[in-house]
């Protein structure tokens, strides 16, 4: 297990060296390592102490399975089965939908993809899907019965793995793009008709070299997004 050390980053730069990783090493995390992740993030909190989320953690054969599994079905559904829920609003306004679409852009250009290289692209979404080769993969579910609330409690567990990965020089990449596989990946983990797959997350050592790893997202000015009354 990577031990803490007087050097460990802090939760702020936790936060601040947080990103979502989207090309790692082929380099094995060590079990102590997962484990202490998931059981410490277990304490992140939930309205009525609830706890709703469910989470399945794949390394070795069992994440390589479902990896080709979906990459053989990829070849005739390219886009997947459909989703659960939707991944983001129909018809999604600005200036949502600028940020969506500014982010996307800038990917795609450190990566040297084309807007018109349909391929390329498709190559990309595929490589969701192999969990950018990181060595642990996880999927997140909540029974279909829980509302907002719920789902926001499982924003609060996932972003505790996330930052607890930082602690560990670990880095993380959230995956909403999983819940297009969601009849596949339900059937392989053995998750019931009654609960929704919400996301994957890759977990894994960064590959320094990795263009795509040099993508910065941007913020809103915080005008637009924080109220401060009585400061």
């Amino acid at each position: 297990m990577s031990r803490l050390t007087e050097n460990s980053p802090s939760v702020s730069d936790a936060i601040q060296s947080r990103f979502s990783c989207r090309a790692f090493l082929d380099k094995p995390v060590a079990e102590e390592d997962v484990k202490y992740i998931v059981e410490t993030a277990m304490r992140a909190p939930s309205g009525g102490n609830l706890q709703p989320w469910n989470v399945h953690i794949l390394q070795g054969e069992a994440r390589d399975k479902l990896v080709n599994l979906v990459a053989e079905k990829g070849q005739e559904k390219p886009m997947g089965e459909g989703s659960e829920y939707h991944i983001y609003p129909p018809e999604l306004k600005d200036p949502y939908n600028g940020r969506r679409f500014e982010i996307g852009e800038r990917m795609y250009e450190i990566m040297g993809v084309a807007r018109e290289d349909k391929a390329a692209r498709l190559a990309w979404l595929a490589s969701n899907f192999t969990f950018f080769n990181a060595p642990v993969g996880m999927f997140f579910s909540l029974d279909k019965q829980m509302q907002e609330g719920q789902w926001s409690d499982m924003g609060m567990l996932i972003q505790t793995m996330m930052l607890l990965a930082r602690e560990r020089g670990l880095h993380t990449c959230p995956q909403e793009a999983w819940a297009i596989w969601a009849p596949t990946v339900k059937a392989y983990l053995n998750i019931p008709d009654t609960h929704t797959l919400f996301c994957g997350l890759a977990l894994g050592y960064a590959d320094p070299e990795a263009a795509v790893n040099g993508l910065e997202s941007p913020r809103a000015p915080m005008g637009e997004v924080a109220t401060y009354l009585g400061f």
